[in-house]
Formats: C-alpha cells, structure tokens, sequence
C-alpha cells in the first residue's frame, strides 16, 4: 500500500475532515449561496449583528469613496486607536490595526510605524479591491480597537487574541484561540505565524497549541506556559457563536470573537467557509462531531440549549 494511502486511511480513522468532504457535504449541502453575501461583506455582517443583539466593536466611519480619503486626514488623528478593514477581504488580509499616534506617526498594533501617507494608500489599495475576496472595488469599515480581556492579553504578542468556532446546525463544535506572534505582524492568522490553541468546548480551556502546525507548549515571544489559557466568558460566547446559525441562516460557519476587557464578548465576523487548521489546534477531526449532530433526532430550539448539550456530550455525560 502506497503511503499516501496509508495517510488517508490514518486521517479517516481519526475523523479529520478534509476540503473536499468539508465543500461537497457540509459548506455545499448546508450552505445556501443566497446567504453567502450576509458573510462574506463584513459591513452586512455588522449591520445583521446589531439587529439581532450581538454586540461587535463600535463603527467609527465606513468609506465608499476614493475621494472621502483625501478628506479623512484630521479624523485619523483624532481616533487615537483604530482598525481599517477591507468589507470584503478575506484570511485577515488588508486589516491595519492602528494602536496609538508617536508624533506624526501612526503605531500598527506589531510597533512598526506608519505616516498619514501610507494609511491613506493604505486605504486607498483596500477601495480598489486589492484585499476582496474577487478583485472586485471594496468598502473600508474604520472600527474601535479591541481592549482585550487582561485575563487574555499576556498571551498574546501586541495584537488581541481571537477566537474561532465552528458552529453546525447550531450546534457549537469545536474551538480555538489564535494568538498574535511577532511573526504574524501582531495579528491572528495562523498561516502568518500565529498560534492556534485548541479549546475544551465544555470548560474553554486549553487543550493543544500549535504554530506552523507544529505542536509548542509556550508562546515563541513573551514564553508564557499555552496549557493555563481558559477564555472568560465562555459560557455566553458559545451561545452568541450558536445564534449566529439563526441570524445568517447558514448551516456550517465559523464564528469568530473577541472579550473585550470592558464590553465583553464581542463578534468580529463571520465565514461560510471556515477552514480546517482548527482541527490541528484541537489535536482531533471535526468529523465525528459533525456526524454525531446530523444524526439527532430531535435538535434543540435555541442557542443555549444547543450549548449545554454540546458541552454535556463533550463531557462524555
């Protein structure tokens, strides 16, 4: 037998769920494409969020128009910390998170500086689609900067640590943290360098980390000990990440959150096409969860409830 597969026999036997499976079954018969644009523009995202009750980080300005930049100069000096985001971008590209002003310059949240120019070309590249999910002319959404949870902040390097969870149906079924490095320019996209974290459903503690899909037990920058994280909170953005089935009308996301140190639990976008890399933080396969909701036979009404028989059947009760 070939060793690839050999491989694929060792991936099914412990669950892992591939891309192929992930967009035939899940993404393809869960998914309908009309709500795709709920997530994919993250502007709708916000605006369905607040709607709904979910609470997100406070929009600033949105910006439609090349020649609203050449007019945005004294606003960006006055917002002292922001975030520019392309609507549509995608994978974390095109998100400049300024963290404070040192004179003329502005501070990104990795220390790096920039000048007003460069924020405005910046801003600029995100209008012409630079950063869009198809090329296409973008919207720039300016919001809040996260503070993050004090619980949280020391593990992550400058940026704020986010979470992913996946919801099926409803049904929360696995968790990460994402954790800024130095390698990821302070943000937390596990392909630039960020740690991912697998998280216990039930308790939201730490499970396994990873970077570069190799296993590590301490953050590579400020070595703070990963098996001692547990996210506050976790109860309530569990039930926020499951509401968001209901407010979308998707069947398979991935929710992604932040604890705000003085607002709590917040939502900062959506994805109809999660990827997998969640599996390696967690250190086991998505499949046998997502098997287990699509074989219920009678599932529960409402997000909490969809919560505490995810974290009883995680328990093993």
């Amino acid at each position: 037998m070939s060793s690839r597969l050999i491989k694929a026999a060792t991936l099914r036997q412990h669950g892992i769920l591939g891309i192929n499976q992930r967009n035939r079954d899940f993404i393809g018969t869960y998914n309908d494409r009309r709500h795709y644009k709920l997530v994919d523009d993250k502007l709708q995202t916000k605006l369905l969020a607040r709607e709904y009750g979910i609470a997100t980080p406070r929009l600033l300005r949105v910006v439609r128009y090349q020649h609203e930049i050449r007019r945005i100069d004294r606003a960006l000096v006055n917002w002292q910390r922001f975030v520019v985001k392309p609507s549509k971008g995608s994978g974390g590209k095109g998100i400049l998170v300024v963290t404070g002003h040192d004179g003329d310059k502005f501070v990104k949240g990795s220390g790096a500086e920039l000048t007003l120019d460069d924020v405005k070309r910046h801003m600029s590249n995100v209008l012409a689609g630079l950063y869009s999910l198809a090329g296409t002319p973008d919207t720039i959404i300016i919001e809040d900067v996260i503070e993050c949870d004090r619980r949280l902040a020391a593990y992550s390097h400058q940026g704020v640590p986010d979470l992913r969870i996946i919801v099926f149906l409803g049904y929360p079924v696995m968790a990460m943290a994402r954790l800024a490095t130095r390698a990821s320019d302070g943000k937390a996209n596990l392909h630039q360098g960020a740690v991912g974290v697998g998280l216990d459903i039930a308790s939201g503690r730490c499970l396994n980390a990873v970077q570069f899909s190799r296993q590590i037990s301490r953050h590579p920058d400020n070595g703070i000990v990963l098996n001692t994280l547990a996210v506050p909170d976790w109860d309530h953005l569990l039930v926020l990440a499951a509401g968001c089935h209901e407010m979308t009308g998707l069947g398979y996301l991935g929710a992604d959150m932040v604890v705000d140190d003085r607002l709590g639990a917040q939502l900062l976008e959506l994805n109809a096409r999660p990827g997998l890399a969640i599996q390696i933080a967690n250190g086991s396969g998505l499949l046998p969860r997502l098997q287990h909701v699509q074989q219920l036979k009678r599932r529960h009404a409402t997000p909490e409830e969809r919560v505490a028989y995810m974290q009883e059947w995680l328990r093993g009760g």
